[in-house]
């Protein structure tokens, strides 16, 4: 047999040898072999053959070589796979399903080892040589075990961040004692604040009066220079920075040697209010003698902690225990209308805020015969933060409690208040503080344990002026989700929370907003190696 094939490939002849047949010509089209045909050819089997390999493995870690092989590639193909008989996606689903409820239910022994990891579970199979059961059940042990090794993990850190909050940065404590020092060997750290010609301007009602109550120098600096670098008035801002006996110089000496005009400055130790005796101040005596609240406050505050809390409540509980909330300093603000009795309006800040805009129309705002112009915290667009009622602080499982006050009444906030001390004057706020304050500790913390807050909410309670949330956004300190958008925005940002903007556990993203209102090229805060982040 002879076989021709033209040059241009359009005629084929194929003939006998022998003469026998006739020559057969064969004419066909020319078919050809695309580039981009065996592209795509290529690409579709690259991701096939891993598939059916992935398939394959997984069918023999199951058992799959008791049945068909048709049949094991067919179960993962699923029900649309042409070839499948109807009865057996029914079968297999109904045997899995089955298999899945037993897991559930089912433990391992005790004492049993569970894999650490997927590629152990996977050895432990095929050495095993484990059924469905088996498998599911050890997985599903794995994962349980996971769960409470993380859960385990989280409330440590909670337990390891209250510690570290409790702290004090060696920076910062670097820092007061170098300005305790400058205060005895420098003059002008001893100067008078504010000077002579400017003490008037500390009982002028016409200005507006800014309360800080603080022993962090740093922390202090930033509240005072970020109010008066964003005010559009300056010169009517009148700082009254309050601070325990041990920070005073300290404090005192930052001031004297950085002075911020034309705005008035002055700072006070607690020790210079002739008001401020425990006969004035009753509740705080027992608060400092009692063994339980001593105890509560400055015990071991990992002994009883309950496990079964989330991490997110744990941290709120340890953060509520604590010192500085049985410190005078923390008490401070509800004796405002004694402490400063010249005094007709001020707003007191938190040492944890920072303040991004002018505040001058906050002393515009109608406060209608209130007298705590206060940020409600039972609405808004942070979960956590902005959810809060009396539910979340009192115990109302206690009659006194629930006979009393709606679980469903809105809270707010502490950290940014307008206090009109005029109308303050006219209540009894301060007895209900000290009544109520009483009232739990005779019944041995069971009314409320989350620091001063819940006693402000009661003694104010009929006296708040809700202001727009705009002016005091809450939560930097919790966690990292804040809104940046909505944190530029905002008149007063408050790291409230365990995460300190001044600490390393401090979130990096929000400290920025603090940072910029520190001097980092300040000759004190270079020598004590207090470095941005």
């Amino acid at each position: 047999m002879q076989v021709h094939i033209s040059p241009s490939m359009r005629r084929i002849t194929i003939s006998t040898t022998n003469g026998f047949l006739d020559p057969m010509k064969l004419k066909g089209a020319v078919r050809y072999l695309s580039y981009r045909c065996l592209f795509w050819t290529i690409l579709i089997l690259v991701f096939l053959l891993p598939f059916l390999f992935i398939t394959t493995m997984i069918a023999t870690l199951e058992g799959a070589n008791k049945c068909t092989s048709i049949y094991c590639l067919t179960r993962k193909f699923g029900p649309g796979a042409p070839w499948r008989s109807n009865n057996i996606p029914q079968q297999y689903s109904r045997e899995f399903v089955t298999a899945l409820e037993l897991a559930a239910k089912t433990k391992l022994p005790k004492g049993v080892a569970v894999p650490e990891t997927i590629h152990a579970l996977i050895d432990e199979a095929k050495a095993k040589n484990y059924d469905t059961k088996t498998l599911l059940a050890t997985l599903s042990a794995m994962v349980e075990n996971k769960d409470e090794q993380t859960r385990t993990a989280k409330l440590q850190e909670a337990l390891y961040r209250h510690f570290a909050s409790s702290g004090i940065p060696k920076g910062m404590h670097c820092l007061s004692l170098k300005l305790t020092s400058e205060y005895s060997t420098n003059a002008l750290a001893r100067q008078d604040l504010p000077s002579p010609d400017l003490a008037p301007g500390l009982t002028d009602n016409s200005l507006h009066h800014y309360v800080v109550a603080t022993d962090n120098v740093l922390a202090a600096s930033v509240v005072v220079s970020s109010a008066i670098k964003n005010a559009l008035e300056p010169r009517k801002i009148v700082f009254h920075v309050i601070t325990d006996q041990k920070t005073y110089a300290a404090m005192h000496s930052w001031f004297s040697l950085h002075p911020l005009p034309p705005a008035i400055v002055e700072v006070k130790g607690v020790h210079q209010f002739d008001w401020l005796t425990k006969d004035n101040v009753p509740v705080l005596e027992v608060l400092e003698s009692s063994a339980d609240i001593l105890r509560y406050y400055h015990g071991d505050h990992s002994a009883g902690t309950d496990l079964s809390d989330s991490p997110t409540i744990l941290a709120a509980k340890l953060q509520a225990r604590s010192p500085k909330y049985i410190s005078i300093m923390n008490h401070l603000r509800i004796y405002l209308p004694d402490l400063f009795p010249e005094l007709n309006k001020v707003l007191f800040l938190d040492d944890d805020v920072v303040v991004q805009r002018d505040l001058g129309p906050l002393w515009d705002i109608d406060m209608q015969g209130k007298v705590n112009g206060a940020v409600e915290t039972c609405r808004g667009e942070d979960p956590w933060v902005m959810s809060k009622h009396f539910r979340n602080y009192f115990n109302f499982s206690n009659p006194v409690i629930s006979n009393t006050f709606s679980p469903d009444q809105c809270a707010w906030a502490y950290g940014m208040n307008m206090f009109d001390l005029h109308e303050w004057r006219k209540t009894e706020i301060t007895k209900i503080y000290h009544r109520w304050q009483k009232l739990n500790l005779r019944s041995n913390l069971t009314l409320w344990r989350l620091g001063t807050l819940p006693p402000a909410l009661i003694a104010f309670d009929g006296y708040v002026h809700p202001i727009s949330s705009s002016w005091h956004m809450l939560g930097l300190g919790y966690h990292a989700k804040s809104n940046i958008e909505n944190i530029r925005k905002s008149g007063v940002i408050h790291y409230n929370g365990q995460a300190k903007p001044w600490l390393e556990i401090g979130f990096p993203e929000l400290r920025p907003f603090w940072a910029k209102y520190v001097n980092y090229s300040n000759e004190f805060i270079r020598h004590c190696n207090i470095l941005q982040h």
